[in-house]
Formats: C-alpha cells, sequence, structure tokens
C-alpha cells in the first residue's frame, strides 16, 4: 500500500513506501503468499496425480478381485468408458474433450481467483489432480481405471470409483467449506 501525500501542489504528489513491522513492503508479502500458495497447488496436485497413477498402473498389472472388508469394500479391475458413475458408456472422445475444458476452466480460475487461505488452494489442487488423473487415462487408454467398489453387502452398489475420483470429492466438499467458511458465499447473495 502506497501513501500519498499532498503538500499542496497537484502536479508534486509524492508517495512514500508503507512496511510493515519487519520492514517488508506490502506488496512484496502479497507476492510471497501467492508463490507459497502456487508452491502448495502444485506440490498437492503433482503428489495425488503420481499416487493416482501409479495405483492405477499397479491394478492395470495385477487386475485384482480381492475383498477388502467383507461385505463393504472391494477391490476390483474396472474399465470406465463413460463418465461420472460410469455413465453414457463409449463416449469417451465427449468426456476426453470436457476434461481438457474442466483443466484449462480450473487454471483460468486458479489465475484470476487466486485463493490463499490453505484450506482454498488445497481444495483447488485435489479438483485439479482428479481431472488430470482421469484426463490422463482417457488420452493414454481410452478409459478410466476404477478400482475401488463400496457396497452394504448385497443391497446396495456404490459404482466403482479410483484416485483421481475421492480426490475431485473431496476437493468438492472442501472448496464447499472454503466458500462458507472464508464469507464467499454469503458475498455473493447480499
Amino acid at each position: 500500500m502506497q501513501k500519498v501525500q499532498d503538500n499542496g501542489r497537484p502536479s508534486e504528489l509524492t508517495s512514500n513506501r508503507t512496511t510493515d513491522f519487519a520492514g517488508e513492503n506490502k506488496s512484496e508479502i502479497c507476492a510471497h503468499k501467492r508463490r507459497a500458495g502456487l508452491r502448495l497447488l502444485l506440490i498437492v496436485t503433482g503428489l495425488v496425480v503420481i499416487f493416482d497413477q501409479l495405483t492405477k498402473l499397479w491394478i492395470n498389472a495385477n487386475r485384482p478381485q480381492t475383498v477388502l472388508l467383507p461385505g463393504f469394500l472391494d477391490l476390483v479391475y474396472f474399465e470406465n468408458t463413460g463418465g461420472l458413475f460410469g455413465l453414457f458408456h463409449g463416449h469417451t472422445q465427449v468426456f476426453t474433450g470436457l476434461g481438457i475444458a474442466s483443466v484449462i476452466a480450473i487454471l483460468v480460475f486458479l489465475y484470476y481467483f487466486r485463493p490463499s487461505p490453505t484450506v482454498g488452494v488445497v481444495s483447488f489442487a485435489l479438483i485439479l489432480s482428479g481431472a488430470v488423473g482421469n484426463l490422463i487415462d482417457r488420452i493414454r487408454l481410452g478409459y478410466v481405471v476404477d478400482f475401488v467398489r463400496m457396497h452394504v453387502r448385497e443391497v446396495f452398489f456404490w459404482p466403482a470409483f479410483n484416485v483421481a475420483d475421492a480426490a475431485l470429492v473431496v476437493g468438492l466438499l472442501a472448496l464447499i467449506y472454503y466458500f462458507y467458511r472464508y464469507g464467499l458465499s454469503r458475498k455473493t447473495h447480499e
């Protein structure tokens, strides 16, 4: 923030840099926070994408059909050529295009929005990593490898999912919390 001093002559306005107690310029502090947020975004996104791809490579190589928790959780191999919850099978090109568009939209949004609290950065990183992880599968394989199947005995089955899907869901929930906690939802309603 800069203060402008008026010495009575409009053509000779002078400015003094406002500093915090450590002597740093506030714009330098903001730039430092933005860089730290970008580093956190890249680290979380990179780690989740790597973990997602490694688990999918292992599942693809071993193709397990394993019961992890009887009556609740299984490790399976499933090729998802559709979208969310396996809907619209066989439309790989459409979902690849939607994946590319969503990654671009997230990056453009992050460029202009720049969330600063950690929960905001991590929520966007999880959403981005989930989109990138599934996009890599669609481009590389033509389908998404899903491998976690939750169910309640033989009564209810949740569609199979993977690490990228879990990251997307957790990221969206964290984003909703972020918007609620930091008043962004209240500002839109006012």
